[in-house]
């Protein structure tokens, strides 16, 4: 939920510069970390376990440009890649074959989550971070659903 949180975040920044379509990338990536979340929500359930919610700590939002956005989404991306090897790690160790099992499908998921702002970043600095290239990328990202 913290990384809803954080593009929410990125979002309105990206809004706040006009640039709609790279606000629309991280409005979809908002929409798909509250799916990611409430899958684990449901996973835990159906095993027996209770959800307690907590408070989520603000993101940093003192974001610069449009690139630093995606160098920022790729850190934490990152971040959220290594805690779920944490996880498949500890499922081996505890022999829990369904939770390695259901992870599985977000260690597959974590390669898109890098690579998508990866391939971003590769084209910003093939075609510039400011000017026509970045308003024809911002088109390109205005398409995603």
């Amino acid at each position: 939920l913290y990384s809803a949180y954080l593009y929410t975040g990125m979002a309105a920044y990206a809004a706040s510069l006009s640039l709609n379509g790279v606000a629309n990338w991280f409005k979809i990536q908002t929409k798909e970390e509250i799916e990611h979340a409430t899958k684990f929500m449901h996973y835990i359930t159906e095993q027996g376990g209770k959800i307690v919610l907590k408070a989520i700590d603000a993101p940093d939002q003192k974001f610069t440009s449009v690139a630093g956005l995606f160098e920022e989404t790729l850190k934490h991306e990152k971040v959220v890649t290594a805690s779920i090897q944490s996880l498949v790690a500890l499922a081996k160790k505890d022999g829990d074959v369904a939770t390695e099992i259901f992870l599985q499908w977000y260690v597959t998921e974590q390669v898109e989550e890098e690579a998508n702002p990866t391939e971003i970043l590769q084209k910003l600095a093939i075609g510039g971070k400011t000017g026509s290239s970045l308003l024809i990328l911002d088109g390109i990202l205005g398409q995603r659903k």
